[in-house]
């Protein structure tokens, strides 16, 4: 099958396009016939090596964590869909080998959840990863309420994008960080208040819309800016990052509950995502779609983080 696969760590030369076995499906698996894949950071992350530590890694490694697309094999325990329906999944395994930049890959049947009938496979395939990092992040460990304050940094990208939608969706008071380009995109996904990180100081700029502090910020970008944002939370409050560990010395100093949210797939959580994409109550993010062939330039792209929405993989071409 054709694919994108690495067969070393290193920069994004070592991406290479190309032909690997079709996987085999095992009792408890379905094989899918992609039709789209989406592209996140954690795949030049993998293709670095900057993941080594935390996942075992198996090469030659196909990229790629998740997507949408056709099931044309069952497990033999396999119940809950059939051959022929259209399915996505965050597709992640425990071992980093077989990814979604592929013209099939075996996912766990109790991952993939129905593609809802409002939705193309393109747009699917850009929601899982995204969303469930949101969801888990938000509504597991920040446990974000009603009434609340949240600050989400880089509201504009992937994971911000939904991160907005869900917080607002349970009634919370949104602040987020982005371009002044991004403000109209932010504010129709349901943000309060956008602040240009590029014009003003985000920390004077929250502390003077919310004197008393968040009650969660929502990290995603790490670095200086997680660490500036705790001087930000009321005594209590959360943080929460997707990109580096928050420093236990600074949540004690705040006297706030700070943790490192690695995103897990969980067919639950992703079936009430849809349900939400099939009522209108979510909205899919805007699309940058590249070929597999182009896959080194959707890449370089994501490398520079600064992408409105989610790149897509067009797996056929």
């Amino acid at each position: 099958m054709r694919c994108c696969y690495i067969e070393e760590f290193g920069d994004l030369d070592v991406l290479k396009i190309g032909e690997q076995p079709k996987p085999k499906v095992k009792s408890h698996e379905v094989l899918i016939q992609l039709d789209y894949a989406a592209l996140n950071p954690v795949d030049w992350k993998i293709s670095g090596g900057h993941l080594e530590g935390l996942l075992p890694h198996v090469f030659p490694i196909i990229l790629g964590w998740d997507g949408a697309g056709t099931v044309v094999e069952l497990g033999s325990e396999v119940k809950n869909v059939k051959v022929g329906d259209q399915v996505f999944a965050y597709m992640r395994k425990d071992e980093v080998h077989d990814g979604s930049f592929a013209e099939y890959i075996a996912v766990d049947a109790k991952n993939i959840v129905i593609v809802p009938k409002r939705v193309s496979t393109k747009e699917a395939a850009s929601v899982s990863l995204t969303v469930l990092t949101a969801w888990q992040a938000l509504f597991e460990f920040a446990e974000l309420k009603k009434g609340q304050n949240i600050l989400i940094h880089a509201g504009a990208g992937g994971v911000g994008t939904f991160a907005i939608q869900l917080a607002k969706s349970i009634g919370a008071h949104v602040l987020t960080t982005a371009s002044e380009r991004n403000f109209d995109y932010v504010t129709e996904l349901g943000a309060d208040s956008c602040i240009d990180y590029r014009k003003v100081d985000f920390v004077d700029a929250v502390r003077e819309q919310c004197p008393d502090g968040v009650d969660v910020v929502f990290d995603l970008l790490g670095g200086e800016d997680l660490e500036r944002s705790f001087v930000l939370l009321k005594k209590g409050g959360a943080m929460v990052s997707i990109v580096e560990p928050p420093r236990e010395e600074l949540a004690e100093q705040y006297g706030v509950k700070a943790g490192f949210v690695f995103v897990r797939p969980d067919g639950e959580q992703l079936q009430k995502v849809a349900e939400m994409l099939e009522d209108g109550r979510l909205k899919l993010p805007d699309l940058h779609e590249f070929p597999l062939s182009k896959t080194k330039e959707a890449m370089e792209m994501s490398f520079q983080r600064h992408v409105r929405g989610k790149i897509v993989i067009k797996i056929a071409e």
